[in-house]
Parts: C-alpha cells; structure tokens; sequence
C-alpha cells in the first residue's frame, strides 16, 4: 500500500468512525448468521471472501510479486492467530450482546502496550498496571452474573482469550510490517484461514437459503469495506489522533444491540463499558506522550495487512 503524510486529521477521523460503524454491524450481523449457519462455515465465508478479494483486486497489478515473503514463518503464525481469534469472536457473539463483547475487546491496546513492553525488556509505569486492572475490573463489571436466564458462565471467558489472540496477532503485524508489503500479507492472512477451514469444511458443511448465503456476502463487504475505510483513516492522520475513535465503535455495537436485538444495557453495564472506554483513551494519550518504540508498537496499527482492530474478526 502506497504511505502518505498524515495531513487531514478531520477526514482520517471520518474515515475511521465510519469503518467502526461497519465493524458494528459486522459483528451483529455474525450474530444473526451463527443462528442460521455452523461457525465453521460463518469462518470459511469469511476467510474465501478476503482472499478472493486481495486476488481480483490486487494480483492482476501485482503478478507474482505479492506472493514474495521474506518471513513465511511469521505470515503462518499471524494467519493462524488470525483464524483462531475469529472462532473466539463468533463464539462470544454467540452468546453475549454486541455492545458488551465490543467492550471487552476493546482492553487490546492496553495489553498490546505491555506485551510490548515486556517482549522488550522495558519497565513498566506502575499507571499502566492501573490502566490495566482498571480496564479488568470494568470488563468484570460487564460481564457480572445478573441475574438472568442467559448468563454467560464459562462462556464470558471467551472474550478474554480472544484479547489475547488479537494482541498476539497486533505484535506479529507490527513485526512484519518492517520487512513485508501489506497486501502480500494480507493475501498469505487470508490463504491460511482458507485453507484451514477449506480442510475442515465437510464436518462444517450446510446448506443455507439464499438469503443466507447473502447474509455471509454482506458480511465480507461489511468486513473488507471497514478495513479499507480505517487504511484511509492511517492514512489521513496518525494513530495517536485516530485511536480515541476506535472507542466509537462500543457506542454503534451498543445501538446496534439495543436496535436489533433488544440488548438494552442497564447502569452498571454502561460503567463498566465507561470505565474501559476511559482506559483505553488515557492509555493512548500516554503512548502519545512518551512517543517511545515499545510503545509505537502498542497503538493501533493501520490495517495494512488485513488486520481488525476491534476484534471484528
């Protein structure tokens, strides 16, 4: 993907509200399709549209040329992490309302920022841990029983796990954004998970109406369209501008929510998603503050190799 100079921070901003608004309706829209059809094949839709996609548009131009990699090992592994936060987020979707699974996921950037850390030897400020347990106790609060027939149980744990894959997969991005194009890893990300769902697709197999198939369509235009709207974003202004606007996203997946599927949240919710929400900003205004390399590798990245920063997966 060609760079461009940071110039127009109201357009990136535009650029990436729209994009979450779409990676809302996304994941409601995964939500729908895990009623009608086996997350296996939810997944393999996913995976053939983006790597469909990636060809038609980019190796007529490219040739041979977007296959070349200097780091295949890594471009396995991130497609595998890839893969495997995608079953996490169609899973969780499964069971919890759009907006508060939205939340949860969005305590990335915090552990990004001390994974990084960490992987490079630097202390961590004690206030990150506070950003960090703040975040926690705001993801505990979301997801408290409540007294309902469909508390999660076991089932709320899977949103952790799929923080954790996201944030694996954000520092293997960020690796190999050093060394490889974006589009070839964005080809070789989609190629694993259409193999590896291609492989299990017979145990996943069912025949769907129309309608369905059309409601798996959308969702990889839902998908691909967000993505190339946050890489205009990056490419407008810079990720300390742009990363409050991700938060924006929790509002249009707790609309959504509350719109299509009468997942209204009630006041403890609401400050449990605040208090995550104002975690995650401070977070990112001490990224911007210290401007140091672990944590540039901590904020969000542009999506330039297929990534999904939400864990629109």
């Amino acid at each position: 993907m060609p760079t461009a100079t940071p110039s127009r921070p109201l357009h990136g901003i535009l650029f990436v509200i729209a994009a979450v608004a779409l990676f809302a309706c996304f994941d409601a829209g995964v939500k729908v399709a895990s009623a009608i059809a086996s997350v296996g094949l939810v997944v393999w839709a996913r995976y053939m549209f983006q790597v469909g996609f990636t060809a038609l548009t980019v190796l007529p131009r490219r040739g041979t040329a977007l296959l070349k990699t200097q780091r295949p090992g890594l471009q396995l592994l991130r497609g595998l992490s890839l893969l495997s936060l995608s079953v996490l987020a169609f899973f969780s979707l499964q069971v919890m309302p759009v907006g508060e699974f939205t939340a949860i996921v969005m305590l990335t950037p915090l552990l990004i920022t001390l994974l990084a850390t960490l992987t490079l030897g630097e202390r961590i400020p004690a206030l990150r841990w506070l950003l960090l347990a703040g975040g926690m106790v705001g993801a505990l609060v979301v997801i408290r029983p409540k007294g309902e027939a469909h508390d999660l149980g076991w089932a709320a744990l899977l949103p952790f796990g799929l923080v954790l894959s996201n944030a694996v997969f954000q520092l293997i991005t960020s690796r190999l954004a050093r060394t490889e194009d974006p589009a070839t890893t964005q080809f070789y990300t989609g190629l694993t998970g259409a193999v590896l769902t291609s492989v299990l697709l017979p145990w996943s197999w069912q025949t769907l109406t129309p309608a369905g198939w059309a409601l798996l369509v959308l969702l990889g235009a839902l998908s691909t369209s967000g993505h190339f709207l946050l890489i205009l974003g990056y490419m407008r202004a810079g990720a300390a501008t742009l990363t409050p606007f991700l938060y924006f996203q929790i509002i249009f997946a707790t609309l959504v929510g509350w719109l299509w599927f009468g997942h209204a949240p009630d006041a403890a919710t609401l400050g449990g998603i605040a208090i995550i929400t104002g975690c995650g900003v401070l977070g990112t205004w001490l990224s911007s503050r210290e401007r140091t390399g672990p944590v540039a590798v901590a904020l969000p990245q542009p999506p330039q190799a297929g990534k999904q920063p939400n864990c629109s997966a």
